[in-house]
């Protein structure tokens, strides 16, 4: 039987490199999407297909309107069937509440929280009885935090989204999301910012992109499951 097939965006680095490969290890095919990361997604692929998978690169700029749709129906193409479709991708600009521009609204929104809505509703009419969805929330959805005052306001976006999603497209797909914490330090985060974080995070530590790979993982499998953003944040949720 042929294996499944999963949509990984972002896939080139970082958090969805790790999901990309934590599914390929579970027996995934891959289609690893990118935007300047090509190197990056080549890595991907190559570790991919070490694991004994089939996996291809598709680039796409999602934070262009069109794109998403392009991307879903490619994806679906390559392989003859979708299974997974995991919403990574993510663009990350700081800025002081009082610098935000129109622009950048529009430009975090457009890749953080319309992307992810077209993608799904795109793959959803393409995606094999049982399959899921599963979109990548954030903490910072519940907490609020200088200078991240858009991109926190796009990933609310990303839990009603899931939960919105959820009782539209059951009984046949599910959607599902995992809320990470700290798990790879920002650009630019200082020493003393990080232990700040960890001070303040219950189970007093960093956590890494392989804790959001295996909560990817168990959603895939976890068939009673839907419209859940599970939290991978050491704890975090629990005092904000």
């Amino acid at each position: 039987m042929a294996r499944p097939v999963a949509l990984v965006t972002g896939a080139g680095q970082r958090v969805g490199r790790s999901i990309a490969l934590a599914l390929a290890t579970d027996g995934h095919d891959l289609v690893v999407h990118y935007h300047r990361s090509a190197d990056g997604a080549r890595e991907t692929i190559a570790a991919a297909t070490a694991l004994g998978v089939s996996a291809i690169g598709l680039q796409a700029d999602l934070s262009d309107g069109a794109a998403a749709a392009v991307l879903a129906t490619a994806a679906h193409g390559a392989f003859g069937r979708l299974d997974v479709v995991v919403n990574s991708a993510a663009l990350w600009r700081p800025r002081p509440l009082v610098a935000v521009t129109p622009a950048d609204w529009d430009a975090i929104h457009a890749v953080n929280l319309r992307a992810p809505f077209f993608l799904a509703i795109a793959a959803a009419p393409l995606m094999a009885d049982g399959g899921v969805i599963l979109n990548l929330a954030d903490h910072l959805a519940h907490e609020s935090w200088p200078g991240l005052v858009p991109h926190s306001i796009s990933k609310a976006g990303v839990v009603a989204l899931t939960q919105q999603l959820a009782q539209q497209l059951a009984p046949r797909l599910r959607v599902n999301a995992v809320s990470p914490g700290a798990v790879l330090p920002p650009p630019g985060w200082t020493a003393a910012a990080q232990a700040e974080f960890v001070a303040a995070t219950p189970l007093q530590r960093m956590g890494a992109p392989d804790d959001v790979a295996a909560a990817i993982v168990y959603l895939v499998h976890a068939t009673y499951v839907t419209g859940v953003v599970l939290p991978v944040d050491g704890g975090r949720h629990l005092g904000h």
